[in-house]
């Protein structure tokens, strides 16, 4: 498998160089030059499959031969060490979630691949000179990629996360390891931590001196193993009898999520519709009725993650419906909701059917609902992509106080430490320290 990139002015590469390079030569993001197809069997056995087989059989084509088959096996057994359970809300919709692993994100099971595959890769090439990952985080992103390369030897990490912007614990998630992980705190938005992210891929003043990568879902090895969860809902809708008519909803910030599910209905899982609930920053259900791109300023919600007005995945959404919008509404829908309907949600689902979601899951049971209103005979899953411990403030006035984990309660105990920022110079200055 060879991946180009979205701006077709750079060579093809393998997966090992996206895995390390992160983005193309030309700044756009490396694409498999196609989606392979599961054959028939996997699909009629994929009851009778453990998760780590299913993980093996997805990744494989994407991996190609730059990783022998057990060191690949070994990497997604250790990936998936936790559970991705379908809870059921109500005879028609149930909440895929996706935070068993160690910091109760989504984003746990790609961060950590990534590192295994860099990991890997670097020691397979002997190669001597640190890489730094520069990553921007929305919330849960930094502390998936601090704890997934915590200690993984040369490498450096470092997170750029918005100021004030964050909830407590993500922000100790991903400020209190220390060792190889430096957090940037800075006076801004996402939108404004990831374009200096991105500056910093063009600056050749850092570039010529530093082997820089990324670990945002732009990398493909961050990407595209989140294309698994689906599959595994997929497994157990079937084996519940109710994979005929399923329509996922996913609450989106940097729609690599989405992207990925799509992905995985590419490769032959059955899907009826896909939909991405957004809160106030609504760039993209605006270009959906309109088909004009045009991101405006970041609005601040109580679901942060996706405070994200300028994804940078939907280029890759685009690209897999042939960049054309109409092609993408037969299988795509997007609806925002505002803070005061997310509260709504949580209190409905919790005094209605029993269960806590938080504010992310929230929207994406709004959109959810919102869809299945015209399509009643469908079977819809929302994505639940993070604990609600993570997010106190906005759930605990809702739902009333919640117990905290265990590996959250050792850290509410661990020490801060951040670097504050305010412009992209100081983050050049840092790098070339």
């Amino acid at each position: 498998m060879h991946y180009y990139s979205l701006n077709n002015k750079a060579p093809q590469v393998t997966f090992d160089t996206a895995v390390i390079k992160g983005i193309a030569p030309d700044k756009g993001l490396y694409f498999p030059e196609r989606i392979p197809t599961l054959p028939t069997q996997f699909w009629e056995t994929i009851e009778e499959l453990s998760k780590e087989e299913i993980a093996y059989q997805v990744m494989q084509p994407y991996v190609g031969d730059t990783m022998d088959e057990t060191t690949l096996r070994e990497i997604v057994a250790d990936v998936l060490s936790f559970d991705f359970p379908i809870v059921p809300i109500t005879n028609h919709i149930g909440t895929l979630e996706l935070f068993h692993g160690p910091t109760m994100a989504f984003k746990d099971v790609g961060a950590r691949f990534m590192a295994r595959c860099l990991g890997h890769f670097l020691k397979e090439q002997n190669q001597q000179e640190e890489v730094t990952v520069l990553v921007a985080t929305s919330g849960d992103t930094g502390g998936a990629v601090a704890r997934g390369f915590y200690k993984v030897p040369g490498i450096k990490v470092v997170i750029l996360y918005p100021s004030g912007k964050v909830s407590d614990v993500q922000e100790r998630q991903l400020t209190t390891l220390g060792e190889n992980i430096t957090a940037l705190e800075v006076d801004g938005t996402f939108d404004d931590c990831q374009a200096m992210v991105k500056r910093a891929f063009l600056d050749t003043d850092i570039t010529s001196i530093k082997q820089l990568t990324s670990a945002n879902s732009i990398n493909v090895a961050r990407w595209l193993p989140q294309s698994l969860y689906y599959l595994f809902a997929y497994k157990e809708l079937k084996k519940q009898g109710k994979a005929d008519k399923i329509v996922f909803s996913v609450p989106s910030g940097n729609f690599g999520n989405i992207c990925a599910g799509m992905v995985a209905h590419l490769m032959g899982m059955p899907v009826h519709h896909f939909v991405a609930a957004v809160n106030s920053n609504t760039t993209i259900p605006r270009f959906m009725k309109t088909g004009h791109y045009s991101p405006t300023p970041t609005v601040p919600t109580i679901s942060n993650a996706m405070d994200v007005s300028d994804p940078s995945n939907f280029v890759r959404v685009l690209q897999l419906f042939e960049n054309s919008r109409q092609l993408l509404s037969t299988k795509f829908s997007s609806y925002s909701y505002c803070d005061n309907a997310t509260r709504g949600a949580m209190l409905d689902i919790y005094k209605e059917h029993n269960y806590t979601a938080d504010p992310h899951g929230a929207v994406g049971y709004l959109g959810l609902k919102e869809y299945l209103k015209d399509h009643p005979d469908a079977h819809g899953i929302f994505l639940e992509t993070a604990h609600p411990i993570k997010f106190l403030p906005a759930v605990e006035p809702v739902v009333g106080p919640l117990a905290l984990p265990e590996q959250i309660k050792e850290l509410m105990n661990a020490q801060k430490d951040a670097l504050a920022i305010s412009d992209y110079q100081e983050l050049k200055n840092y790098l070339l320290e």
